[in-house]
């Protein structure tokens, strides 16, 4: 067996939005959210598209959305790329989202509570280790919880490091399959008594796919390989651009200016040069030296 990408926006809305297959999304929020406990007995999947009601506001675009037990609405976001302030967009989207619950002319009672699920494969909190962290609202001194109109749930996949021999109950199974489904060859027999689980790998087997699905998947892939290529391609030069400037300044202190003919050699230089460029420059007493040490490098 070969399993698609939950990870990937179309992986996970095939997966986890199917109307066909309810119990799916409810076992994972269970989880998630209600720590395994059967809380949410039924769900709607809607449009998670969500058209802002006044001219001028952002659209919102997310993975999955669903009303749940309790009059509850869960949106749901698997964010692969920690792209700039995603932070102030989970906050953005569960408020406009929140918000937009009202018609013109209706009065703030017909407000339900909202819950904002979003999966990062990247580490969004550096000062905890937990991979499920839930926010509220809550009195900075005492401690006192606001109501809960709008909680935050996270779930950090690079946090989640057990094998699978060592995954225990429902939120670790779930976040398991997440992180892993791609590499797995077969349903592993652990997951044999959640049904649910069983009906996941199965919606996620390639073989189950169409041809149009396939070609949807693998654009989705290649796409978000091309950014990660693109953001890394980005950090390392920033990586290189601040170690060219480090040692201008260096050289500037040690034996003064220098021209730009040399300069333009400098920033010509490997990454692997211009560490040893750094270590060379403290015997540097002129541009002499500098010049001969350029030499020797191109030589």
């Amino acid at each position: 067996m070969n399993f698609i990408n939950p990870k990937t926006d179309f992986g996970f809305k095939k997966i986890f939005a199917s109307p066909q297959h309810k119990e799916v999304l409810i076992s994972f929020l269970n989880a998630m959210i209600y720590n395994a406990e059967p809380t949410i007995q039924d769900l709607e999947i809607i449009d998670p598209y969500a058209a802002p009601a006044i001219t001028g506001l952002k659209d919102t675009y997310l993975d999955v959305k669903a009303k749940i037990t309790g009059n509850k609405t869960v949106i749901i976001e698997m964010q692969v790329i920690n792209v700039e302030a995603f932070t102030k967009r989970v906050i953005y989207n569960a408020a406009k989202t929140y918000a937009t619950q009202l018609k013109p002319r209706e009065g703030y009672s017909k407000l339900n509570p909202l819950i904002a699920l979003t999966i990062t494969d990247f580490v969004l909190f550096e000062n905890t280790d937990k991979f499920l962290t839930h926010f509220v609202f809550k009195e900075v001194e005492e401690n006192i919880e606001y109501y809960r109109e709008i909680e935050l749930f996270f779930l950090e996949l690079p946090k989640f490091n057990k094998k699978l021999e060592e995954v225990e109950g429902l939120i670790q199974s779930w976040t398991y399959f997440i992180k892993n489904a791609p590499y797995l060859e077969e349903i592993p027999e652990k997951f044999a008594s959640v049904p649910e689980m069983q009906t996941a790998f199965n919606i996620a087997n390639r073989s189950n796919l169409n041809l149009q699905e396939l070609q949807a998947l693998e654009k989705r892939e290649m796409f978000f390989e091309d950014q990660r290529g693109a953001i890394n391609k980005s950090r390392q030069e920033g990586i290189i651009e601040g170690q060219i400037a480090l040692i201008m300044r260096q050289i500037g202190r040690r034996i003064g200016e220098i021209s730009p003919e040399i300069q333009t050699r400098i920033q010509q230089l490997s990454p692997e040069q211009l560490d040893d460029l750094g270590e060379s420059l403290l015997d540097f007493t002129s541009q002499e030296n500098l010049i001969a040490w350029l030499e020797s490098v191109s030589a």
